[in-house]
C-alpha cells in the first residue's frame, strides 16, 4: 500500500484538529464525527487537551484513502509547543498547512512554514472555516501568497461564501464537488462560475508551466498542452516544493474533504520519493527496505500505564522487534522487545517497522528525542533536533515534604518528555526554575506534575539583582578578639574602585605591614562579602578591591582573623563608595503582524524599554528592544492578549543597568522585610 506521512501544521485555532477529524470520518476510519468543543476528537485525547480545547501534543492518526495509507501528525498550534511541531515536521515527508479563512496567515503559520521550508517538505495549503462569517478564500489566498510564497496557487476554488459555502471546483478537471446534507455530488462546472474558474485556471497553468521549460515554450507559442502532461508537470512541481496547491475546505461542515484527501494522495510524495537522509558525517540513507536500518526518535511521551514511549520514524531498512539496535547518540546497543504502530492514543503491536513507517518503541529507558537508531554494523548519526532556547520561567516549590521527595523523579519525567523544558538552579536567589517556551507551556507542565501526584507552588522567579559602586572609597577592617590564651588579630586597609571587569583583587602592601601569607585570606574575605552586598544583600560586581596597608600580631594573627578583617573592610568601604543596584536587561525581539506594531510599542514604553529597531520581514515586523527583566517576566500572556495570539518573542540576556532610584528603594525595602 502507498504511504503518505503528513504533518498537519498551522497557527492555533486555525482548525487543524477539526479538519483532521473530518478526514478520518470521511475516510471511514471513525464512525462518528467528533467536535473539539465536546472533547470527542480523535486527536485531542488527553484531559488537559479536552479541558483547554487545544492540542498540546502531536497525535498520530491513520486513514486509508483508496490505495493509500495517510498518516496524519496533528500538531499543536501554539508556538509554546515548538518541540512537538519541529519533531513532527522532521518525521513527516510532507505538510498540510492550515490557514483560517477569517484571519489569514498568522505568525505561527509563518514560523511552521519556514521550518517546513528548512526541511525541504512539499506542502498543501488548506484554507479552512470557509463557512464562517467574514470568511474570504481569495483574501486568505492573497495572504498566503504575500506572506508564505508567491508559488502558492489555487487548485480548487469555493462554491458559495460564508454560510453558503457548499462545494469546490477542481480547476484542473473543471469538475464541481458540491455537498448537500453532508453527501458529495460530482458535476460539471457551473455556468455561473465558469468565468471565475477560467481566470483562476489560467493563473494555475501559468504557475505550472513556469516550472517546466518545455511547457513554457509551448505555452508562449500558444501551442496546446495535453491535460495529462499538464497534470504530471503539476505533480512533479509539488513534489519538488516548487508549487504549493491551495484548496478551500470546512472541517466542521465537511465540505471539500474528499478533494483534499485526493489532493494529498496524488500530490504529496511517498517516503521513497524523498531525497536520501544525510548523516552528520555526510553518509546517506535511501528510504528503502533494502538499505541498512536507520531511524530517529522524534518524540518521547511518558504514559502512566506503559511507561516511556519513544516515537520513531524509520528512514531506511527494517526495525524488527528483538533485533540489536545501536543508539548513535549514547553509543549503546539495545534490543526492543516490541514495536508498534500508532493509532491516536493506542499502540498496535507489529513484528517490524519498515522504511517510511512511523511507530513506537516502549520500555527502553535510554531513548531521548533526537536520538538516531541504526544497524550496529552500519552506524549513522542524523544529529540532534535543533530547538530554540526557553524564553520564560517559573520558580517551583514542593507544596509539602511528601511532594518534595517525589519532585525530582517527576521533573525528570517532564524533561524526558519535553526537551524544550529546562530545570536550572539559580544559586543567587536559591530557587529552582522551570524554563519553557511560554506561559501556557509552563502551565501545562505544572498540570502534568499534578497528574503525576506531585503538587507544586509555581511563583514568579525572584530577580537576581546586583550591586556595584560609583565612587572610590577606602576603609579599615580590624578584627580583634581576646578571650584568654591566643587571641585573633587581623588589620587591613581596603580601597574599592569601579571596574569594567566583574571582580579584581590586588595587593599594594609594601614593607611587610601584612605578611604575604595573609593576603589570600583578605581576598577570601572580600570575595565572601561581595556575595552579600551592603544595600540589599545581592552580589557585588564591577569592582576592584585593593589591600594597601594593615598590621599584624606575631602570635594572634591568623588566616581566619585576616579573612574577617577583609569582610569588615569591604562592607565599610562599600558604604562610602556610593553603592547602587543593578538589574538584568534583556534583548527582546517581538515578531508581530504590522498592524499590531503601535500596540506593541506603546506597551514596551510602559515597561521602561528602549526600542533598538523595527525591521520588516514579510508580512510581519520584528521589533527589537532592551527591556529590564522584571518588566517582561509575564510577557507571554500579555503579548498573546495584545495580538490575539499572533505575536511571538524571544529573550536573551544583554547586560546589567542601574535601577531607577524609586524602584531601588522599593527593592531594598522588600529585601529588608524578607530578612526580618
Amino acid at each position: 500500500m502507498r504511504v503518505r506521512n503528513v504533518a498537519v501544521v498551522g497557527h492555533n485555532a486555525a482548525g487543524k484538529t477539526s479538519l483532521v477529524e473530518a478526514m478520518i470520518f470521511k475516510s471511514g476510519a471513525k464512525e462518528r464525527l467528533g467536535k473539539v468543543e465536546d472533547g470527542t476528537t480523535a486527536s485531542d485525547h488527553s484531559e488537559a487537551e479536552k479541558r483547554r480545547g487545544m492540542s498540546i501534543a502531536t497525535s498520530v492518526l491513520n486513514l486509508t484513502w483508496q490505495d493509500t495509507q495517510i498518516n496524519l501528525l496533528d500538531t499543536p498550534g501554539y508556538a509554546d509547543f515548538v518541540g512537538e511541531i519541529r519533531g513532527s515536521l522532521r518525521a513527516a515527508d510532507s505538510a498540510l498547512v492550515v490557514v483560517n479563512a477569517t484571519a489569514g496567515v498568522a505568525v505561527g503559520t509563518e514560523r511552521v512554514w519556514n521550518t517546513a521550508e528548512e526541511f525541504g517538505l512539499p506542502r498543501v495549503v488548506a484554507i479552512t472555516k470557509l463557512d464562517r462569517e467574514h470568511a474570504s478564500f481569495f483574501g486568505a489566498l492573497a495572504s498566503v501568497q504575500d506572506t508564505l510564497s508567491p508559488h502558492a496557487v489555487a487548485v480548487f476554488i469555493p462554491i458559495g461564501t460564508e454560510s453558503g459555502f457548499r462545494g469546490v471546483i477542481d480547476l484542473l478537471s473543471d469538475k464541481a464537488y458540491t455537498y448537500a446534507g453532508g453527501k458529495l455530488e460530482v458535476s460539471s462546472l457551473p455556468e455561473a462560475l465558469a468565468e471565475s474558474a477560467r481566470a483562476q485556471r489560467t493563473k494555475l497553468i501559468e504557475t505550472i508551466v513556469e516550472t517546466n521549460e518545455n511547457l513554457l515554450e509551448l505555452y508562449l507559442a500558444d501551442e496546446p498542452i495535453p491535460d495529462d502532461v499538464l497534470t504530471q508537470a503539476f505533480l512533479d512541481a509539488v513534489h519538488r516544493a516548487e508549487i504549493f496547491p491551495v484548496i478551500p475546505v470546512s472541517g466542521t461542515g465537511l465540505v471539500g474533504i474528499e478533494p483534499l484527501l485526493e489532493l494529498m494522495r496524488g500530490c504529496l510524495r511517498a517516503p521513497e520519493e524523498r531525497r536520501p537522509v544525510v548523516g552528520t558525517d555526510g553518509s546517506e540513507r535511501e528510504c528503502h527496505t533494502s538499505a541498512p536500518m536507520s531511524a530517529r526518535v522524534w518524540r518521547v511521551s511518558m504514559d502512566p500505564f506503559v511507561g516511556k514511549v519513544a516515537y520513531v520514524r524509520v528512514w531506511s531498512g527494517i526495525l524488527k522487534a528483538g533485533d540489536t539496535v545501536h543508539n548513535s547518540h549514547t553509543d549503546r546497543d539495545f534490543k526492543p522487545a516490541h514495536v508498534y504502530t500508532l493509532v491516536g492514543k493506542d499502540l498496535k503491536e507489529v513484528p517490524a517497522l519498515e522504511a517510511g513507517m512511523i511507530g513506537a518503541i516502549t520500555k527502553v529507558p535510554d531513548l531521548h528525542t533526537g536520538d538516531t537508531l541504526c544497524d550496529p554494523n552500519h552506524p549513522i548519526d542524523f544529529g540532534q533536533l535543533e530547538l530554540p532556547e526557553p524564553i520564560t520561567s517559573l520558580a517551583i516549590h514542593a507544596a509539602t515534604r511528601a511532594d518534595e521527595d517525589k519532585l525530582g523523579t517527576a521533573i525528570g519525567k517532564l524533561l524526558e518528555e519535553d526537551p524544550t523544558l529546562h530545570l536550572i538552579r539559580n544559586t543567587e536567589t536559591a530557587e529552582s526554575l522551570l524554563e519553557g517556551m511560554g506561559h501556557t507551556h509552563l502551565e501545562v507542565a505544572v498540570e502534568k506534575l499534578l497528574i503525576m501526584g506531585v503538587s507544586v507552588e509555581a511563583t514568579t522567579p525572584k530577580i537576581a539583582y546586583r550591586e556595584t559602586i560609583k565612587a572610590v572609597a577606602s576603609s579599615q577592617g580590624k578584627f580583634k578578639k581576646q578571650s584568654g590564651g591566643h587571641g585573633q588579630y587581623g588589620d587591613c586597609w581596603l580601597r574599592l574602585e569601579p571596574s569594567l571587569e566583574d571582580f579584581v583583587f590586588a595587593s599594594e602592601v609594601v614593607g611587610g605591614t601584612i605578611p604575604t601569607k595573609y593576603i589570600p585570606s583578605v581576598e577570601k574575605g572580600v570575595e565572601e562579602a561581595r556575595h552579600h552586598g551592603v544595600q540589599a544583600g545581592f552580589l557585588v560586581q564591577n569592582i576592584k578591591a585593593i589591600v594597601y596597608e594593615g598590621s599584624y600580631h606575631d602570635v594572634d594573627s591568623s588566616d581566619i582573623a585576616f579573612k574577617q578583617a577583609g569582610i569588615i573592610a569591604f562592607k565599610a568601604a562599600m558604604e562610602k563608595a556610593k553603592p547602587c543596584l543593578l538589574e538584568p536587561v534583556m534583548l527582546l525581539k517581538v515578531r508581530v503582524p504590522e498592524r499590531y506594531t503601535g500596540e506593541i510599542l506603546g506597551d514596551l514604553n510602559s515597561r521602561r524599554a528602549r526600542v533598538q529597531g523595527m525591521d520588516p520581514d514579510g508580512a510581519v515586523t520584528v521589533i527589537s528592544a532592551l527591556v529590564p527583566l522584571v518588566e517582561v517576566q509575564n510577557y507571554s500572556p500579555d503579548l498573546h492578549s495584545l495580538t490575539g495570539g499572533r505575536g511571538v518573542y524571544s529573550l536573551k540576556f544583554d547586560h546589567y543597568a542601574d535601577v531607577p532610584a524609586l524602584q531601588a528603594e522599593k527593592i531594598i525595602a522588600a529585601r529588608k522585610l524578607e530578612t526580618i
